[in-house]
């Protein structure tokens, strides 16, 4: 039986879907035509003739992959003088030792984005020879190099107009974040009003309180004799527990009014919207105001230690790093609580004579002026704000901890924004700073930002 040295060409055109930024070669239109370097050149010839869209052939030699050959680069053989003497008639060998050159090989889970610009590096005279593309170990089939170029510039247009959307969206939500920002200004405000003459009338009512009190009992001690009925309203009224009381309920209202007050000023302080250029700003203001607002969530069971250090005040968009300050702090009591929830589930159902540690769940926050080597100038020391903010939960685990460096970098951060990541985005991007995680199982995590303080 004689030995086919070729056979017919076939299309596989992979799969129907649309491309999107993650498709590979596998999704594009591939070449199978594999032939044998003892071919002669005048058989290829008429394959071509008779497949026109066909971009070349794959030189095999006993079943092995040798390289390949285009149909450009066969055609311009042919057409030079004595081409079709030298090559029609001869083995497709003898032309390949005339045409070697680089072939760009590529596996078939390769990226389009990468592949177009690995093709793109080619030199000139290689820019319009197909791609071969492994798609087996001892497969390979033939990408036209023009259908990759389309499908490049068809996922580079979904590419911009995944970047106009999302910019679209930020825009929106950055609107959206500064109309709640008014309006929850504009409620602090309305508190406010109201508070402040509840204060400042509570000085007068006490004043007032304390006055009549002192002249009812000026008038038992001079009048020996009361009347049968002031003595019955005296009863019933119980003036001495409300001589007793009355003091208390004003204290009561005094410090209801007074907390009440410091919420609004709060969330006044987190509703900040920041200006174009940073402003100077109390970062323990800030600090202390973002703890009142997550005092609901913080529980009798989670201790909160302030280590304040001197700070002066810095120039910074406070509005934006009260976002990092509850970002961080959110999760720390999150973290917190998870742990809490455990442990107690442990001890009642899951002891099986086990002893648990229990540690009392704890916030700590830091700050200090620190002195850092400066990267720009050997030698020279430059001063930064330090603030740590640290829990002793369960701590992260090492796969969490690479997400979240993960989410740091921009391309993650485009595709998913975390709130870790806005946090590190808002501290270096727009601060200057230096954002660290630092996190040991079964001890605790600890964020730290750096501030340069100019």
């Amino acid at each position: 039986m004689p030995k086919r040295f070729i056979s017919s060409p076939s299309l596989s055109r992979g799969s129907d879907q649309d491309l999107c930024l993650e498709s590979t070669l596998k999704e594009l239109p591939l070449y199978h035509f594999p032939v044998e370097t003892n071919c002669r050149g005048v058989e290829v010839t008429r394959i071509f003739e008779k497949y026109p869209l066909l971009p070349g052939a794959i030189l095999v030699e006993e079943g092995e992959f040798v390289g390949m050959i285009s149909r450009q680069r066969l055609l311009e053989y042919l057409l030079r003088p004595y081409g079709l003497e030298m090559f029609l008639n001869k083995s497709l060998s003898v032309l390949y030792s005339y045409a070697r050159h680089d072939v760009l090989v590529l596996r078939e889970r390769t990226p389009i984005l990468a592949a177009a610009q690995q093709a793109m590096r080619r030199s000139p005279e290689l820019a319009n020879d197909p791609i071969v593309v492994q798609v087996s170990a001892s497969a390979y089939q033939l990408l036209d190099v023009r259908e990759l170029n389309l499908a490049y510039w068809q996922i580079r247009g979904i590419e911009t107009q995944v970047r106009y959307e999302r910019a679209q969206i930020h825009m929106v939500q950055s609107e959206k974040m500064a109309s709640l920002g008014r309006l929850v200004d504009g409620v602090a405000h309305e508190i406010l009003d109201p508070v402040g003459f509840i204060w400042g009338n509570l000085t007068h009512v006490h004043s007032y309180s304390q006055s009549l009190l002192e002249l009812m009992a000026v008038y038992e001690k001079h009048c020996s004799g009361l009347p049968t009925e002031i003595a019955d309203l005296k009863a019933d009224i119980e003036l001495d527990f409300l001589q007793e009381d009355l003091p208390r309920a004003i204290a009561s209202i005094r410090a209801g009014a007074e907390r009440l007050k410091k919420l609004a000023l709060s969330l006044q302080n987190f509703s900040h919207i920041d200006d174009v250029y940073p402003k100077p700003a109390d970062l323990h203001a800030s600090l202390d105001s973002i703890l009142l607002l997550l005092k609901s969530r913080l529980s009798g069971d989670i201790q909160v230690i302030k280590n304040y250090g001197h700070l002066p005040p810095i120039p910074c968009f406070i509005g934006q790093l009260n976002q990092v300050f509850i970002n961080i702090l959110s999760n720390a009591i999150d973290a917190l609580i998870s742990q809490s929830v455990s442990q107690k589930f442990s001890q009642d159902f899951g002891g099986g004579g086990k002893t648990y540690s229990v540690r009392k769940p704890c916030i700590e926050i830091t700050t200090q002026v620190r002195p850092l080597k400066s990267k720009n100038a050997i030698g020279t020391e430059t001063r930064w704000i330090s603030i740590k903010i640290a829990d002793n939960g369960a701590g992260i685990s090492l796969t969490k901890q690479k997400q979240i460096l993960d989410s740091f970098s921009v391309e993650k951060r485009a595709a998913k924004e975390t709130s870790l990541g806005m946090s590190y985005e808002i501290v270096t991007g727009k601060h200057g700073g230096e954002f660290y995680m630092r996190s040991q199982p079964d001890i605790g995590t600890e964020f730290e930002i750096l501030l340069p303080l100019v």
